[in-house]
């Protein structure tokens, strides 16, 4: 969807199949836009709103037909409520997905006075609303999504913030796709051919395939373990982007970027039920947030040096297979007991942390991953789990995904958990037989391979695949903390 930026004018003027006003919640008048749109339709706007037709609650649309009275055939009108950003996003959200349904290939938002944050969220909620996966729909289904070109009139952002946006929009979508696409379809070779497509277009990116050769000569025995029942070959995709500048309070820092991707989970020999196994296609999610946010920073250009590193595989069941007491061997070294082979994300995200610390020396890192149940129990489809080993990073990456939209919660790490992750044969174990602080183990176990680096641990099992589709989660969270980081 092209998002582009027209100065406010006669909003009755404006050419689209569909124009968005925004209203709050309250009995306040109604700003410029709305203002005008009432004025346009000879009070229309503000009767269903006496009506109460119009709430103003945050993600409410009403549609209006103009009558020709106005350049443009409807007038959605969506609440924004108390206004603030999350208010905006839902809006934005709403419209989006009405105006799919209407098929308007053109939409204007008037975003009247709203701050560049606003207006960054309405264009993201756009698109989200839009979105369809729709790749294996044959006949009228089958058809481009309608919403073509985005227009935003007025409001308080440049045209480098509404371009910002609008990338933003385009890569968060371009990790759902990637997470909806069917396993057959999106393999561990597939995901890095989207890598290569993507560094080959974007100055300053490049990108390294690791296969089962190069794995086996870096001894990344826990990657190598989970792949070992697929006949599919594992990747360990490495994106490394490096800025042309660097500011001076950055220079020496690397940002590495974790993401799971494993194409689809049976769960191994510890196979899962089979009942909405179709769904872990979507164990990828992280990875892909991942792939396409180093395209996303690259584009936009941060002056910070980031590596993204996307361990790849299958989990499958088969005579190859890693059984449940088989010891594998980390790339650091270490030793780890699979006591369940359905655990096997940690195991993948051991050999990605210790490749980003010891071969693409970031300096600190964020992981992405659909690792636990115990997450979605703990907390739902709204927040991730964060979990992090430094009091200060975690809570700016805490901060970036809430401006982002990506909400994260805050989560324990104490060495009481230690003894979860404690095995009698081998340094490590990837699970534990106590069904007690699941979440809470997986990342004291993730913590043992991060070298004592500044990290966190973003759980997105509950957040990053939300009623068998992916959702980007962790897109704008990347962005928002590169961004940050470049700045100090």
């Amino acid at each position: 969807m092209q998002t582009t930026l027209k100065k406010a004018g006669e909003l009755s003027a404006a050419k689209a199949d569909l124009v968005v006003v925004f209203v709050g919640s309250g009995d306040g008048d109604l700003d410029a836009p709305a203002a005008a749109a009432d004025a346009a339709l000879g009070g229309l706007l503000s009767a269903a709103r006496a009506d109460g037709e119009i709430s103003g609650k945050p993600g409410s649309l009403t549609v209006l037909h103009t009558g020709g009275r106005m350049g443009a055939p409807r007038v959605a009108v969506a609440g924004v409520g108390e206004g603030s950003v999350d208010d905006w996003r839902a809006a934005g959200r709403a419209a989006g997905s009405r105006a799919r349904e209407l098929k308007a290939g053109t939409v204007a938002l008037a975003a009247g006075d709203a701050d560049a944050d606003r207006v960054t969220a309405a264009v993201v909620g756009v698109e989200a609303g839009a979105y369809r996966f729709l790749r294996y729909r044959t006949g009228e289904a089958g058809k481009r999504p309608p919403v073509k070109a985005l227009h935003v009139v007025g409001g308080g952002a440049s045209a480098a913030q509404v371009k910002r946006a609008s990338n933003l929009a385009t890569a968060v979508s371009a990790a759902r796709v990637l997470a909806d696409t069917p396993s057959n379809d999106m393999t561990p070779t597939a995901l890095a051919a989207r890598a290569e497509a993507l560094a080959a277009g974007i100055p300053g990116l490049e990108v390294q395939i690791l296969g089962p050769r190069e794995l086996t000569r870096l001894k990344a025995g826990a990657l190598l373990g989970v792949a070992k029942g697929s006949a599919e070959p594992p990747r360990m995709i490495v994106l490394r982007y490096t800025p042309a500048k660097r500011r001076r309070g950055s220079a020496g820092e690397v940002l590495g970027l974790v993401g799971k991707a494993v194409t689809f989970d049976t769960g191994g020999i510890s196979i899962k039920p089979s009942g909405g196994m179709e769904e872990m296609k979507l164990d990828m999610a992280g990875g892909a947030a991942v792939v396409e946010a180093m395209g996303l920073i690259a584009q936009s250009g941060i002056p910070l040096g980031v590596v993204g590193v996307v361990p790849s595989t299958e989990n499958m069941p088969s005579g190859t297979a890693t059984k449940p007491g088989d010891v594998v061997t980390a790339m650091n070294g270490r030793t780890i007991e699979v006591i369940n082979t359905d655990a096997e994300g940690r195991l993948i995200l051991a050999d990605a942390l210790c490749y980003a610390t010891s071969k693409a020396k970031a300096t600190r890192l964020i992981d992405f991953a659909t690792l636990t149940g115990a997450i979605v129990v703990a907390l739902g489809e709204v927040y991730a789990g964060l979990f992090g080993s430094d009091a200060e990073w975690t809570e700016a990456v805490r901060a970036a995904g809430e401006a982002a939209g990506d909400l994260c919660w805050p989560m324990p790490l104490h060495d009481g958990y230690r003894g979860l992750i404690e095995s009698k044969v081998a340094d490590l174990s990837n699970s534990s037989n106590k069904r007690q602080a699941g979440a809470v183990y997986a990342a004291q176990f993730l913590r043992e391979f991060t070298d004592g680096r500044p990290w966190c641990h973003v759980d997105i099992a509950g957040t990053g695949m939300i009623n068998g589709a992916g959702t980007g989660f962790g897109v704008g969270l990347m962005l928002n903390a590169a961004e940050a980081l470049a700045a100090r």
